[in-house]
């Protein structure tokens, strides 16, 4: 394959095992795939099976189909209506048109890689619930772990490289303390970092503070509060800076340190996925702290996640762009949608409607009457999103460079990365894709779009396809090639793939139709709730308020199952309530928090907080 046709167009299983599969689907189920997949109890299966009641979901990405399947379940009929030809919204896998040759499947291209932290628990659940081939749990058995990450320094300096493995010895229940976690923190730092000391003991204390923070302080003051002002990284080393600040933020969610809410880095990234995946608590199960798929992502979970849905007589319309969300009489009392392409707009009625668009696309669907019913929905206008877009590149040599995620720190677009091959153990890449001469597909993601590039110092939004491309690879280059020692190669690269959602790059007004929410302060008394005031409206989507409160697959599942309980809830169903899995809350801090929450109401700091 050459560069230009590789650039054409651009937990717990339990709850599971509870669940209830509508008649047809359940035949089918028990034949394809040998998964596990469970039923509803005696009652719940009642009046799933007697419901009759049709959905009309709208948007077919993580959060549509979550919705779908739960409700699906419970004998609901649904349908769901999608904008792409495919299924899975940013999360799903695209060929590269015209390179599948001699019987290969096309190479794959994608948003952007996925991953899926070890603290996700609801939508891991899910997956289980998925059945594939020769998996007992499902396309959950697809899941792969990282087993260290990379933070690649640029100009030569020296990369950090990070196990990820939990602490060896962690502390037994009820020992773990204020001391013991400073502790830890100040030894990590002080192997993986060259920070200096006064640095590293400032930062493990503002940890503490937030550990330590009771609820009503972390949405009504941490909330308003930037990472960057929380960790005080503008009067710190530039080392502290881009490490502590800029990395934890720009490079993993798309927003920027100076902006990012302190309740939502601190909760989710910080809390969630470092400190508590470290010590293996509020996990799915044993699960590792970073996982990926073991092939690329329509092929290991969003095909057969379809095909399951349909077993269980979901339909599914595709090609449809959602218009305007029709209220009238107090209710939603249809959609009006049109055939992508163009078409005379019709309207789809249903007994219930859960919007699952992305907010960006929802919001222009909800008109004055709608939004007067409920202002929560118009205070979604305030939500802001922003690019994170990758790019995969094809190499011809397999160059894994670490077996996890690379964060290229220096890189002025915010780089991260992984090479994919080597986790897809169920695939020989070169044999299965392309034409053969491709073994490597190495997937990046840009999220800084505004900061001039090191080769043409342009933001990426003024770059051409080709101009990012060039850059993107030269920061590549300049964070993995350490001196005398050379990890990516001009002549390895066969090709590349950028998403077509990507749009008039180069030109006066560039547009990415898949953006990503971010999370400024504020935001959260923004998002709404997935009940609305409206009786048969309901809002799934990473935009809705959930406890994970943050723009993720995981939280997508999540407002899915709140969506889908808010309708149970409407109709009297007596099926059984969607399970939610909250973030990991330690017990040890609980006590330290009810102090907080009284220095809080009396107006002090927190125990912890030096200023």
């Amino acid at each position: 394959m050459t560069k230009d046709n590789a650039q054409q167009s651009q937990g717990d299983n339990g709850h599971g095992r509870r669940r209830f599969l509508a008649a047809t689907g359940a035949a089918v189920a028990g034949v394809v795939g040998g998964g596990t997949v469970g039923a509803l109890g005696t009652a719940g299966s009642a009046a799933a099976a007697s419901s009759g009641k049709r959905v009309a979901v709208l948007g077919g990405g993580v959060s549509g189909l979550s919705a779908a399947h739960e409700l699906a379940e419970r004998g609901y009929e649904v349908t769901v209506y999608e904008y792409y030809d495919a299924l899975g919204g940013k999360a799903r896998s695209m060929d590269v048109p015209g390179t599948g040759t001699g019987g290969r499947k096309p190479l794959p291209g994608e948003h952007g890689f996925r991953f899926f932290p070890g603290f996700y628990r609801n939508l891991p659940d899910t997956m289980r619930r998925i059945p594939f081939p020769g998996n007992a749990n499902g396309v959950h058995g697809n899941l792969r772990g990282g087993t260290e990450e990379l933070f690649a320094r640029g100009s030569g300096r020296p990369d950090l490289h990070f196990p990820l493995r939990r602490v060896t010895t962690p502390p037994a229940p009820g020992d773990l303390t204020p001391s013991w976690i400073r502790d830890q923190i100040l030894s990590v730092l002080d192997l993986a970092t060259h920070l200096p000391a006064d640095e590293a003991a400032y930062f493990a204390n503002r940890l503490l503070v937030h550990l330590t923070s009771c609820d009503a302080r972390r949405e009504g003051q941490w909330e308003k509060v930037p990472w960057w002002d929380f960790i005080r990284a503008g009067e710190m080393s530039r080392e502290y800076q881009v490490l502590l600040g800029i990395g934890q933020t720009r490079n993993l969610v798309a927003t920027r340190a100076e902006t990012a809410s302190t309740r939502t880095v601190g909760r989710v990234i910080i809390e969630a996925l470092i400190l508590w995946g470290l010590l293996g608590r509020g996990m799915d199960g044993d699960a590792d702290i970073d996982r990926v798929l073991n092939a690329p992502t329509s092929e290991a979970w969003i095909d057969p996640w379809e095909s399951h849905l349909r077993s269980l007589g979901v339909e599914f319309v595709l090609g449809t762009e959602v218009r305007e969300v029709v209220y009238g009489g107090g209710r939603v009392t249809g959609v009006r949608v049109a055939a992508r392409d163009g078409g005379r707009p019709r309207t789809i009625t249903a007994d219930h409607y859960v919007s699952a668009l992305p907010v960006e696309h929802a919001r222009v669907t909800w008109g004055p009457a709608l939004r007067a019913a409920d202002p929560q929905l118009g205070r979604c206008d305030a939500l802001k999103t922003d690019w994170m877009t990758g790019v995969m590149f094809y190499l011809r040599t397999p160059t894994p460079v670490v077996h996890g995620h690379i964060n290229c720190l220096d890189s002025p677009w915010a780089v991260t990365g992984i090479g994919q091959a080597q986790f897809w153990n169920v695939r020989d890449f070169s044999r299965d894709y392309g034409d053969g001469r491709a073994h490597e597909c190495l997937s990046t993601i840009i999220s800084e779009w505004d900061k001039p590039g090191i080769l043409y110092g342009k933001t990426a939004r003024e770059c051409t396809k080709d101009e990012i491309v060039a850059e993107l690879w030269a920061q590549l280059k300049d964070g993995l090639n350490d001196s005398g020692k050379t990890t990516l190669r001009d002549e390895d690269r066969l090709g590349w793939f950028m998403d077509p959602a990507v749009t008039g790059l180069g030109g006066p007004d560039p547009q990415n139709r898949e953006q990503l929410l971010i999370h400024p302060t504020g935001t959260l008394h923004h998002r709404p709730s997935a009940r609305t005031a409206v009786p048969n409206f309901f809002l799934a989507g990473d935009y809705v308020r959930t406890d994970v409160d943050l723009a993720t697959m995981e939280g997508a599942n999540e407002s899915a199952r709140r969506a889908v309980n808010a309708l149970l809830d409407a109709d009297n169903s007596g099926a059984e309530r969607c399970h939610i899995w909250e973030l990991f809350r330690p017990p040890e801090m609980e006590p330290l928090k009810r102090v907080d929450e009284v220095r809080y109401r009396l107006g002090l700091p927190n125990t912890f907080d030096l200023g």
